[in-house]
């Protein structure tokens, strides 16, 4: 799924990366623990998360995530706007629960990632 079609399903705001809206994602994962981001976080994944804050980038930096969707209407600082922008992430922002915008995804094709660590 492209994350235009994401950004589409899930009517959000493109805050960052609208150059980069035709990139593929091949799953999604919905989170809040930073540190199972990085045990369980593949390539070509959605991060839904409702952490704002630059730590956010930060991990998405160390798991090559380009792409990131704020639940909630949860809208993230300047600085993790800046952070984003400097490292190409696609940052997105609806007001859907993590909940709800997981399910519309599911429910439209995106697959969810299995709960084994990376290897």
């Amino acid at each position: 799924m492209k994350i235009i079609q994401i950004k589409e399903l899930l009517d959000c705001e493109c805050i960052t990366g609208e150059e980069l809206l035709d990139q593929e994602i091949e799953a999604g994962f919905g989170c809040d623990l930073m540190s199972d981001v990085l045990a369980f976080m593949k390539e070509k994944t959605m991060l839904l998360t409702g952490l704002t804050n630059p730590q956010v980038i930060r991990t998405a930096e160390m798991v090559d995530i380009n792409a990131i969707t704020f639940v909630r209407g949860k809208r993230p600082p300047v600085e993790t706007i800046a952070l984003a922008k400097k490292n190409n992430i696609v940052l997105l922002l609806t007001e859907h629960t993590l909940y709800t915008a997981c399910g519309i995804l599911y429910m439209n094709g995106l697959k969810g990632l299995t709960a084994s660590r990376k290897e």
